[in-house]
């Protein structure tokens, strides 16, 4: 609709203009638990009070919703037909003090954006939560949605009886007649405010701390979820993470915990991770494992939930002024969700997993065209939702660490306790923040920042050595480059580690390659020699960025890389092993390494990898090799080599153990063969066993999938699996099932209920979409490129933002890797110059990846046959 992607310009007029005082937000939600149509919208009133600089001038209000009632501005009447056209209300004549007044109904959403109501096919049971960022409270009340326009709230809800309601305050007083009242929040912007209400199942906890003054912070926690899932929450171990989250940002922050108490609440059909709502968080009800999962779940979760405690104090005490400033929260928070999980949990392998997993993010997303700075230029809304990205999360985290290792970690974290004294309840910009860590470090933060945060682009660090007679290092010096369209060479703090053999061996019988020296460097330029190692003796492999301390693509010399392939497994240092996983990655990727080489490491290695999340990584990306970067004419002997090395170390693996579990899941992913699908087939009914594998639920879906998409398992046989499993999880595997399977109608279908039709949810939209596209039915497949291209510019302009970049990033097709592709995507952005910007962006990216795909096919055909 005209207005609802707000402008930064407009914004920043607004912002100039108005000062809001507080807002009393009244929402009605008993339709919630009707039927048909009753149950489409809600009331909510709102009032804002405000102040203009101008008296006299004009401004508008946000709100999205299908009808408005009434509106009053200082007591005076206006006709809604005449100042509210979908998506602002009009404000003209305003005074010095102003009282705005809207009443409304507004819709619930089926596409988690606004006010999304669930309703559970297990029990019946309706759901409602809240999830707003960017900007999309203005689908729930009227406000003005724009950061910086912080203001108190106070929430009135009139629910169901019997209901949970939650918002940001604590409930004041019993409820009457359905009716409960919060307390009034601290200053917050109103991407951040929450309202959860439904039959929620509620678990209690306490946290409490004594500062070295005395005084006593108690913070009630609470944690809940769906009643369906109840008998699966591990409430105690989320409680154990808060605590210890709480204790860590405390000891480093010294700035209490300012939103009085603490829930978490684990919602259905959630577009996000999680999203850091003051006293309020929400989360993805994935993050309650039904089934056995891997250590690395929970590391995952844990580092999600530190990540959303982070933002308690950057992003929600302290705000950007705009979302060009986005990195001043996500990128402190990805950072900060690693720091606490390795300093205060269990999970001290956190900087391995950041290393190998998260920075893979953000070097994919350093090199797609749509590449940005850390701190970005956002024009609109629009701008604003593709920005939470790889670049801005990963990237700006990578950064922060290196950040620790120039100012030092004392210097940083007393720039964060200045950073929060001196802005809190505020809006900044990086200004605000650089000035604050000058203070603190004595350090030029402007030409750091400029370096970091305001270019684009990853460099590469590539060892270059001579050795004199007697092999000992005469030079090391460390070759930096960058691509082309981002020039930028920067200063980078790296360690240098050489490795070579023991002699003693493992328990193996191989010998274990380990570090013997190690010197650290600043790198500037494009060439810089590391004296300290001049005299060594020969290693058998240089590792440029050993440790970890700054962001850049590793490459080798040829004798490392020899090493590696021979070798990478005896690496005994994980962090060094991580790094060496994900140079090698990266090399496939960027088509210098053959596709197949790198399915030869992961079959020749991957076995021994001592860390569950690395081996994960490592077997997803072994997976994404064989579908998108190895020649066509090797693919099928590729697919079944990388499924017998599967099933033989998933026969190896300890048995119950996450590494068996992982092999299990891998090998599912990349069985086709008759033996490897009538093996599947034996675990699900019981007829064939490996030793400790316990086939529950979770996993007996993801055999299902390769089974419907070969075509072994039918409508049936999936039919039977709900009715096994009946819930909203089930649900969404077997509509990822039925998507799967090889039939023209089955795809036709499918496509059709995406895009000829906005019935399903965000959720089943997204399990739709994941069955559709099939490795193995790439011909079957070939129709739907054109009408990809045909239909994509209705999509962004009728859905919302959300479903428009599922079905675009979804349903581009990728499954067809060819010169044809490529050039129906070239034409489609050279005929719609004027499509929407961040349209164009999305196809962008996803053209990049095809390119990048054709590349490294191209490389891996140039190795040849294999005998």
């Amino acid at each position: 609709m005209p207005g609802e992607n707000l402008s930064r310009d407009e914004a920043r007029e607004r912002g100039r203009l108005l000062t809001v005082e507080g807002y009393d937000v009244a929402l009605d939600v008993r339709s919630a638990v009707a039927e048909g149509a009753d149950a489409a919208t809600f009331g909510s009133r709102t009032t804002i009070r405000f102040r203009c600089a101008e008296p006299g001038a004009s401004s508008f209000a946000d709100l999205l919703a299908p009808s408005v009632t009434s509106v009053t501005l200082n007591g005076r009447e206006l006709d809604p037909a005449e100042v509210f056209d979908g998506t602002r209300i009009a404000l003209a004549g305003l005074a010095a003090e102003n009282t705005l007044v809207v009443d409304a109904q507004c819709a619930y959403s089926r596409t988690g954006e606004g006010l999304h109501r669930f309703v559970d096919p297990e029990d019946g049971e309706v759901y409602l939560y809240t999830q707003y960022e960017p900007a999309d409270a203005r689908r729930v009340f009227a406000n003005f949605e724009q950061p910086d326009l912080k203001a108190p709230f106070t929430f009135e809800v009139t629910a169901p009886e019997g209901w949970l309601v939650l918002s940001n305050g604590v409930q004041e007083g019993p409820a009457e007649g359905g009716r409960r009242r919060f307390a009034t929040t601290k200053p917050i912007s109103t991407y951040i405010t929450a309202v959860i209400a439904g039959p929620y199942h509620y678990v209690t906890d306490t946290y409490r701390r004594t500062f070295e003054d005395s005084t006593e912070l108690t913070v009630p926690l609470g944690a809940l979820c769906r009643k369906g899932l109840a008998r699966h929450f591990d409430a105690d171990d989320v409680f154990t993470v808060t605590k210890q989250g709480l204790d860590f940002f405390h000891d480093h922050f010294d700035f209490p915990y300012p939103f009085g108490k603490y829930d978490q609440a684990f919602v259905p059909e959630y577009n996000l991770g999680a999203m850091e709502n003051p006293g309020c968080v929400t989360f993805r009800e994935e993050f309650i494992f039904r089934g056995k999962v891997t250590e690395a779940s929970y590391e995952r979760r844990a580092n999600v939930i530190l990540h959303e405690m982070a933002h308690m104090w950057f992003g929600d005490l302290v705000t950007m002024h705009w979302w060009d400033d986005l990195w001043l929260k996500e990128s402190y928070a990805d950072f900060m969700g690693s720091f606490a999980q390795v300093g205060a949990t269990r999970f001290t392998d956190g900087w391995i997993t950041f290393a190998n997993r998260r920075k893979s993010w953000a070097y994919r997303a350093d090199q797609l065209p749509s590449t940005h700075p850390v701190t970005a230029d956002i024009r609109d809304l629009e701008d604003a939702k593709l920005n939470f990205d790889g670049i801005t999360y990963a990237k700006g985290a990578s950064v922060l660490k290196q950040l620790v290792a120039y100012v030092g970690q004392d210097a940083f974290l007393e720039g964060a306790r200045r950073y929060f004294k001196r802005h809190a309840y505020g809006n900044t910009r990086l200004a605000d923040l650089l000035s604050v860590l000058e203070e603190t470090s004595g350090r030029d933060m402007a030409a750091w920042s400029r370096a970091w945060l305001e270019t684009a682009g990853v460099n590469s660090l590539t060892p270059q050595v001579t050795y004199d007679a007697q092999d000992r290092i005469t030079e090391l010096s460390i070759l930096q480059e960058a691509a082309a369209s981002h020039p930028e060479l920067r200063p980078h703090r790296v360690a240098v580690g050489l490795y070579r053999r023991l002699t003693a061996f493992d328990s193996n019988g191989d010998s274990a390659l380990v570090r013997y020296a190690r010197a650290e460097v600043d790198v500037a330029g494009p060439r810089t020699v590391v004296p300290e190692l001049a005299g060594a003796e020969r290693p058998e492999l240089v590792l440029v960025n050993d440790e970890d301390l700054t962001y850049c693509k590793t490459r080798f010399d040829e004798g490392s890389l020899a090493t590696l392939r021979a070798r990478l497994g005896d690496l005994t240092d994980p962090m060094a092993r991580a790094l060496c996983w994900a140079a090698v990655w990266g090399l496939t990727r960027d088509g210098l390494m053959p596709a197949r080489d790198f399915l030869d490491l992961v079959r020749k290695f991957a076995g021994a990898e001592t860390v569950i999340g690395v081996l994960q990584s490592v077997l997803g990306q072994a997976e994404t090799a064989l579908t998108h970067y190895v020649a066509p004419e090797y693919r099928e002997r590729a697919a079944r080599e990388l499924a017998e090395g599967a099933l033989r170390e998933l026969r190896l693996a300890e048995p119950g153990s996450g590494h068996q579990l992982s092999w299990a899941r891998h090998f599912a992913a990349v069985a086709t063969t008759e033996a490897d699908l009538q093996l599947l087939q034996g675990l699900l009914d019981g007829t064939a066993k490996i030793d400790g594998l316990a086939v529950d639920q979770e996993l007996r879906w993801a055999f299902l999938l390769p089974l419907a998409s070969q075509g072994v398992a039918d409508e049936a046989a999936l039919a039977a699996e709900l009715a096994r499993d009946d819930t909203a999880s089930g649900k969404r595997h077997q509509v990822r099932c039925l998507a799967a399977r090889p039939s023209a109608d089955v795809k036709a279908r499918a496509w059709a209920d995406v895009i000829e039709s906005d019935a399903l949810s965000n959720a089943l939209v997204e399990a739709t979409i994941d069955g559709f596209a099939q490795p193995s039915q790439r011909e079957l497949l070939v129709p739907y490129a054109p009408r990809y291209f045909a239909a994509i510019e209705r999509i962004w302009r009728e859905r919302s933002i959300e479903i428009g970049m599922s079905v675009v990033r979804g349903l581009f097709p990728f499954w067809q890797v060819d010169a044809a592709t490529l050039e129906a995507t070239d034409a489609w952005l050279a005929e719609r110059a004027e499509a929407a910007p961040a349209l164009r962006r999305l196809v962008l990216e996803e053209r990049d990846d095809l390119a990048r795909a054709l590349r490294a096919q191209n490389c891996d055909q140039a190795a040849g046959p294999r005998p």
